[in-house]
């Protein structure tokens, strides 16, 4: 479907905005939430340009989940956490017209109840960049383990 000239998200894949990466192939870009829940908050888009999940080609499907699946397993090693929440909204309360999955780090007891989420802030872009990397590195093995069985 390629890339929409609007798309903030887009203008992150194709590289004219910046945005700290913790991961990028053929098939997604992620991405750390300028706005996360929590530390290491990161945003998975597909790669081409679609709106909603059933916009995504059938075909597309198991390869943008399994990254999402090996991402929200990953999580839990670089922050302490617990587990993860994984989220998709489409269409409402969808901030970014173009498809993408949170997923998010959870520690039992972190104040992440029901839909009101507490929002918090990197101290700076050093520290955002510091927490893309570690988040990168470690999804960059569990991949790797993860493609080679």
């Amino acid at each position: 479907m390629g890339s929409s000239t609007s798309c903030v998200f887009c203008s992150i894949i194709d590289g004219s905005s910046d945005a700290a990466e913790v991961f990028r192939d053929d098939v997604v870009v992620m991405f750390l939430d300028i706005r996360p829940l929590f530390h290491g908050h990161t945003l998975v888009v597909p790669v081409d340009h679609h709106e909603r999940l059933a916009d995504l080609a059938p075909e597309s499907i198991d390869g943008f989940f399994r990254r999402v699946q090996v991402l929200s397993d990953v999580m839990q090693d670089p922050f302490g956490a617990q587990g993860s929440f994984v989220a998709m909204n489409n269409i409402v309360s969808q901030s970014v017209p173009h498809l993408h999955v949170h997923v998010v780090p959870r520690t039992k007891g972190d104040g992440l109840k029901g839909f009101f989420w507490p929002r918090t802030k990197y101290d700076d872009d050093g520290q955002m960049g510091a927490v893309a990397a570690q988040l990168g590195v470690a999804f960059q093995t569990a991949w790797t383990a993860a493609t080679e069985m």
